[in-house]
Order: structure tokens, then sequence, then C-alpha cells
């Protein structure tokens, strides 16, 4: 048998060799770019977890769900070895930077003193300490909740938003809820955070940074009639400090009294998170598994019937080499050598096309895509356990052609 065929009649053996790794690197790659992509994404959310600034986080279901954030921040601040509980808001916005046009952002409100404790070591060098947003209470502008304080309309930009649209601080723009700019408010650019453009990537996006009060008064999400949610918030991410931070009965205890600050929302430790993600993650990594399965199957089917017809165009050759007493077990040897090349072969060539697909995405795909690309990582000991799965299971095909070649009729063979 030939692994790239001949000329004449076995020409078209080599079509064969081609067509099979082909089907095989295919099938390959499916799980090469589900488990590098899947596997980088969790790795990434795991870090942020393991290396956040905070420890236990409140959270409510429906949108903006927790209501009287101020209020609630400050009790479970009165809770012992609680030194942080910073309130996050975050809302789409559209900022209007005298291009013309209304230009989308993330924004997110936050008050600024327990904004920054809360920031894990990675994030904490993006932002300058303290923070320029004016009070950082938050609590002139907030009033007890009446709102009617002095706002100092103090707006940070990301890094990359304000080298895109050569903004500096000192300047001024306009906010607003909507792409309609009579309802947007004048702001005064204090300064900028994240990592600039062409250093790291655009860490952080188009994203804005207010005082929690402003973006509240400004997206309906304050106080009064009709508010769906009085000062809103999307979590509450508090630090504690000491060894309760990493001591668990300790921590699951401030859990608790959280929990009673809040009865009717959601508490959770980072450490919980991150169990459950891992959980996740195995879950999904069994689903990728399971759905490149199929390919897979077809691709040793594929295998296994060109085994099949190679053994069938060979017979005479193989009918003469027992005939002159060449052992079986040499017959059966060159015939799974020769199906674990193919699979060898494809599953090589799986890995290296399942790697160019997904830089091809993180470099010309946009969006989440693109994201979740970038964060793909390619594990040695993932591709090389997935090459020699794909080995093993050649062995198989290669098991079924050896036995049709020891069952040719030697007769038939050499006519």
């Amino acid at each position: 048998m030939r692994l790239w065929g001949g000329r004449g009649r076995l020409r078209h053996e080599r079509l064969q060799t081609i067509l099979t790794i082909a089907a095989l690197a295919t099938a390959v790659a499916l799980p090469v770019v589900l488990l590098s992509v899947g596997g980088g994404v969790s790795a990434h959310e795991l870090n942020d977890l393991e290396n956040a600034g905070y420890q236990i986080v409140v959270s409510a279901g429906g949108y903006h769900g927790i209501a009287n954030a101020h209020r609630i921040a400050g009790q479970i601040l009165a809770i012992p070895s609680v030194t942080a509980a910073s309130p996050v808001l975050s809302v789409a916005i559209d900022a209007f930077l005298g291009t013309g046009q209304a230009v989308p952002s993330l924004a997110e409100g936050v008050i600024p003193e327990e904004f920054l404790p809360t920031l894990g070591p990675t994030e904490s060098g993006l932002f300058p300490s303290p923070l320029p947003l004016g009070d950082p209470t938050d609590a002139v502008h907030f009033d007890n909740g009446t709102y009617d304080g002095p706002a100092t309309n103090d707006v940070m930009v990301s890094s990359p938003l304000a080298q895109e649209y050569h903004l500096a601080a000192g300047d001024t723009l306009l906010l607003g809820p909507s792409s309609n700019e009579s309802q947007a408010v004048r702001y005064n650019l204090t300064g900028t955070f994240g990592v600039p453009l062409g250093e790291l990537g655009q860490t952080g996006g188009f994203a804005l940074l207010l005082p929690l009060s402003s973006l509240q008064a400004m997206t309906g999400l304050s106080s009064g009639p009709g508010v769906p949610v009085v000062d809103a918030a999307d979590t509450i991410e508090v630090s504690v400090g000491g060894s309760v931070a990493t001591n668990p009965s300790q921590l699951d205890h401030v859990q608790q009294e959280v929990q009673g600050v809040v009865p009717y929302d959601s508490v959770s430790t980072l450490s919980q998170e991150a169990e459950q993600l891992q959980s996740a993650s195995s879950v999904l990594t069994g689903f990728y598994l399971a759905l490149s399965s199929v390919g897979i199957t077809v691709g040793l089917v594929f295998l296994t019937l060109v085994m099949l017809r190679r053994v069938e165009s060979d017979h005479r050759s193989i009918g003469i080499r027992r005939a002159i007493g060449v052992p079986g077990r040499l017959v059966v040897g060159g015939v799974l050598v020769e199906g674990a090349t193919l699979a060898a072969l494809g599953a090589v060539g799986g890995v290296v096309v399942g790697y160019l697909l997904v830089e091809a995405l993180a470099t010309w795909s946009t969006g989440a895509v693109q994201e979740a690309a970038s964060l793909a990582e390619f594990v040695p000991l993932t591709l090389a356990e997935l090459t020699l799965a794909i080995l093993g299971l050649s062995l198989l095909a290669g098991a079924l052609a050896a036995r049709a070649a020891l069952r040719l009729d030697l007769a038939e063979s050499l006519r």
C-alpha cells in the first residue's frame, strides 16, 4: 500500500490521501477553535475574579435592579471588616464631540472614593488616584436622595476615546441618554483612564466614568414619580480588610451580614462565582467535545472507507506477500502505520488550521467575536491530547482494514 499513490492505476490514491487528510483536518480544527477560544475566555474571567479588589458582590435581577444604592452602600460600609462598598451603574449613553454625530459610549456611574479600593492590582493602574470627579463621596449632589445639591458635572473618558477624538483635560463635551442632542448636558473633562492605543490595545473601549448621582439623573434612574428603580445600580462591589479577605469562614460571615442588609438581592463571594464559572467551563468543554465528535466521527469513517478501499485495490500485492511467507503481523503493522500516518497528518493540519482561523478572527473580525478570539489560549497539553486521541481512534480504522487484509482469499488474490 502506498501513502501518496503513484502513476497509472494508483494515481487516484493520491487524491484519496489528500481528501482523507483534509477531512480529518477539518474535523480537528473545530475542537481546536472551540476549546482554545472557550478556554481562553473562561481563563480570562477567572483571572479577573482572582485579581479583583473586592471579595463580595451584590446584584439583582431586572434592569438596573438594585434600588437605594447610596443608602445600601452606606449600611454595608457600617459592617465590621468592610473597607469599601462601591455601587456601579452601567448605562449606554451618547456623547456629542463636535463631529455632528452622536458617539455611542458605555458610561459607568460610581462613588469616587469607594470605586478605587475595589479595583484589582491590574485595573487600579489604569486610573489616577484620587479620581478627579469632584465630591469623593457623591453626597453633595445626591443630597439625601433629593438630587438637589450642586453637581460638578465632571467626567473622565477612556484613553482610546480621548485619542480618537483628540480630547484632553479641560475640554467640555455634551452627554445625553439618547441621540437627541437637545437632551444632552454639558460636562467638564477632568482626566482619562485606561491604556492609549498602540500599547496594549483598546483597553476600556469608548467608555466614560462619572459620579453615580450624575449618571442616575441623566438617565432617569435617580428619584421621582415614574422612575422604574430609585437610586439605581447594577452591582455593589464590597471589599473587606485584613485576614477576613482570605478566611473562608469569616468571609461567609460578612456575606451573611451583607445579605441581611439586602434580603431580596443576590449576594455572592468571588470564590463562589469562580466555582460556578469553573463548573460552567467544564460543562461547555464537554459540549464542545460532543459537538466536535460528529465531525471527527465523519472523518474517521472516511478514513476507514479509504483504508478498506486500499486493501481491496492492493489485494494482489498482499496475497503475494503472504504467499511468500511474510508474517501476518507485518501486513497488519503496515496497514496500521499507514492509517496512523494519515490520522497524524490530519490532526496536525487541523491544529494549524484551527490556530490560523482563530488568529484571523482576532485580527479581522469585529465586536464580541474579535474580543473572544483575542483571548484564545492554545494549551499544548490539550492539543497533544486531542492529537493522540485522533491517533488512537485511527487504530480502529486500521484494525478493520487489517482484518480485511488477513481475510483475503490467497487463491483469489493470486489470480
